[in-house]
C-alpha cells in the first residue's frame, strides 16, 4: 500500500464554471495556485465542494491533472463515491492514472445502508485498490450515519482504510472513534466549525470548505491546534467561526463560491439543480469577509 500523510488543513476544491455552464480551468488552476501559496496541507479534489455529481468523465479527469500539476507536491485526496460499488469502482479506474494519493469515498447515498451493508461496501471497496482510502461520513447528504462502531470494525480490520472525514456533528460519535481507533488511523473534521474542538481531543485536521476563500487563515488555525496552542487557536477560530457559519446560509458550495466571486477569483455560477446564492447571503458574506479583512 501507498502511503500519504492527510492531516492538517485540506481544502474541498471548489469547481468554477464559466456563465455559459462549461468550467472554468483557468479560474481553476489559479485557485489550486492560491491554496497552494496560502500554506494549505493537502488537496481535496473531486468531492461535494466540487460538484462532483454535476460533472462529467472528461471534466472530472481534467480537473484532476490540473489538480497534480498545480499541488507543487501536496498530496491530492480524490472523490470517487457513489451508492453502488460499481459505480464507484468505475469512478476510482477512471481517474486513477492521473495523480491519485488517496480515496475520498463517502457512505453510499440514498439507498440508507445498514451498518453491516456499509461495513461491507467499504471492505469490497479497499479490496480493490492498493491506495490508501479515507471514509466520508456525512448524514445530512447521505441519509445514513455510519456509527463510530462500524467506523471503528473497519479501521482495524482492513488495512489500507486509513482515516475517516467525520462529518457527522456528533461530537460523542467522534470522540468514540478517536478513543478506539488504532494508532496509525486518522480523523479529520468535515465540519469546518468542530475542528478545533475535535482536534482537542485527538483529530488531525480538517477537510475544509471555508478554507477554499481564507486557506491561509484555516490552515493557520489547524497548524496552531496541531502544535498544541490551543490558546491561539481558539482566538484564529473566533474570528473564523462567522465564515464557518456563513458558508453554510445555503447548501455548499453555493455561499463558498459567492465568497470567491467576491475576491475575484472566480465566477458564483453553480450547476443545476443548485442555483447561485440569494442576494440576502451575498451582502452576508461580502461582510463576513470584510470583518477577516479579506474584502475592501
Amino acid at each position: 500500500m501507498s502511503t500519504v500523510e492527510l492531516k492538517g488543513c485540506g481544502t474541498a476544491l471548489v469547481t468554477p464554471f464559466t456563465a455559459d455552464g462549461a468550467v472554468d480551468y483557468a479560474a481553476y488552476a489559479a485557485l489550486v495556485d492560491r491554496q497552494v501559496a496560502s500554506g494549505v496541507h493537502f488537496l481535496v479534489a473531486l468531492a461535494t465542494t466540487g460538484e462532483t455529481p454535476a460533472l462529467t468523465g472528461e471534466e472530472r479527469v481534467e480537473l484532476l491533472k490540473i489538480t497534480r500539476e498545480h499541488a507543487a507536491g501536496l498530496p491530492v485526496l480524490v472523490g470517487c463515491g457513489s451508492n453502488a460499488v460499481h459505480s464507484t469502482l468505475a469512478n476510482m479506474r477512471l481517474v486513477e492514472p492521473y495523480g491519485v494519493d488517496a480515496w475520498l469515498v463517502v457512505v453510499p447515498f440514498y439507498n440508507k445502508p445498514t451498518q453491516e451493508g456499509q461495513y461491507q461496501y467499504f471492505k469490497t471497496i479497499a479490496a480493490q485498490t492498493d491506495k490508501p482510502v479515507v471514509i466520508y461520513n456525512v448524514p445530512g447528504r447521505t441519509g445514513a450515519n455510519m456509527s463510530a462502531e462500524t467506523c471503528l470494525r473497519l479501521a482495524r480490520d482492513v488495512k489500507n482504510i486509513v482515516a475517516t472525514k467525520e462529518a457527522s456533528g456528533k461530537y460523542e460519535q467522534i470522540e468514540e472513534i478517536l478513543r478506539g481507533a488504532p494508532a496509525d488511523f486518522t480523523v479529520l473534521s468535515g465540519d469546518d466549525d468542530m475542528t478545533l474542538s475535535v482536534m482537542k481531543i485527538g483529530a488531525k485536521g480538517v477537510v475544509s470548505v471555508a478554507s477554499n476563500a481564507a486557506p491561509a487563515q484555516v490552515s493557520a488555525l489547524v497548524a496552531t491546534a496541531l502544535a498544541g496552542d490551543y490558546t491561539l487557536a481558539a482566538a484564529l477560530e473566533s474570528a473564523l467561526k462567522p465564515l464557518f457559519k456563513a458558508c453554510f446560509l445555503e447548501s455548499n458550495p453555493i455561499p463558498v463560491k459567492a465568497a470567491l466571486n467576491l475576491l475575484g477569483c472566480c465566477s458564483d455560477a453553480v450547476r443545476l439543480p443548485l442555483v447561485p446564492a440569494s442576494a440576502a447571503t451575498r451582502e452576508h458574506m461580502a461582510r463576513v469577509l470584510k470583518d477577516l479583512g479579506l474584502l475592501v
